[in-house]
């Protein structure tokens, strides 16, 4: 009886709402938490010509895990390039938003959310480019990044399959 009793004297003393405000919008990243080898695939497009690549990068929580980091290197086709990415919920909008920064002096954003929980889709801004991170198992996750084309569909200008170090 005592243990009913503290029960509803909890509920009483802490409305739901502040429960549920405890769930952090960025523990849906979790698959992509930790140290990655990257491979890259990019075929033949109006973009590019075909070649690969390897690299590695690393996802990790950020300030008080509100963000999300993701730093990378990369070799492809004999060229060197390092990225950090930025990534947090928008609490506003209700939607989670993607800065990328490369060491081109290159860099966008997108804003992106779960189409499902192994698949994170970006909607990358000022430019027609979509993209998806997409859990393969706990191991592997593929990212696709696609360009439309005239048939109302989209071809594949890169694949980087990303295999847990």
């Amino acid at each position: 009886m005592k243990t009913a009793h503290l029960v509803m004297m909890m509920l009483l003393c802490c409305p739901i709402h502040s429960i549920a405000e405890e769930i952090n919008m960025m523990d849906k990243f979790e698959f992509l938490l930790g140290m990655w080898h990257l491979k890259y695939n990019v075929p033949q497009s109006s973009h590019s010509e075909a070649t690969t690549g390897t690299g590695t990068g690393t996802f990790k929580r950020a300030l008080d895990d509100k963000y999300i980091w993701f730093d990378y290197e990369s070799l492809i086709d004999g060229q060197t390039g390092q990225a950090h990415a930025v990534l947090v919920w928008d609490e506003k909008e209700k939607i989670y938003r993607y800065w990328w920064f490369e060491s081109s002096g290159s860099y966008r954003q997108a804003t992106c959310n779960f189409l499902d929980e192994n698949t994170l889709f970006l909607n990358w801004h000022d430019t027609l480019l979509i993209q998806t991170f997409k859990k393969i198992d706990d191991n592997t996750v593929v990212l696709h990044m696609k360009y439309p084309n005239v048939n109302d569909g989209f071809d594949l200008i890169l694949e980087v399959v990303m295999t847990r170090q």
